[in-house]
């Protein structure tokens, strides 16, 4: 499954009570509010236990969230540097 597709499922499953319909890798996810500021440390948990990457906290900022895309380029930037668990 590509990444951005696991984060889809994740999102869905996690704050859109599974309802994946209209969230595609570019739904601008916090603009519409579908994760808050709490569920993004959430998500990063989740991102370094399912992609084993370890998330450095500068990284924890609003551009590499916007979207399932740029979440996604922010794990694959992670795994490529080297920040893997």
């Amino acid at each position: 499954m590509k990444t951005e597709q696991s984060l889809i499922r994740y999102i869905a499953d996690n704050w859109l009570d599974g309802d994946a319909e209209g969230l595609d890798e570019n739904t601008p996810i916090t603009e519409l509010n579908v994760i808050d500021s709490a569920g993004i440390f959430d998500l990063v948990h989740h991102l370094q236990d399912e992609y084993r990457v370890t998330v450095p906290l500068p990284d924890v900022a609003p551009r590499n969230f916007r979207t399932i895309s740029a979440i996604a380029d922010l794990v694959h930037r992670l795994q490529e540097k080297g920040a893997v668990r």
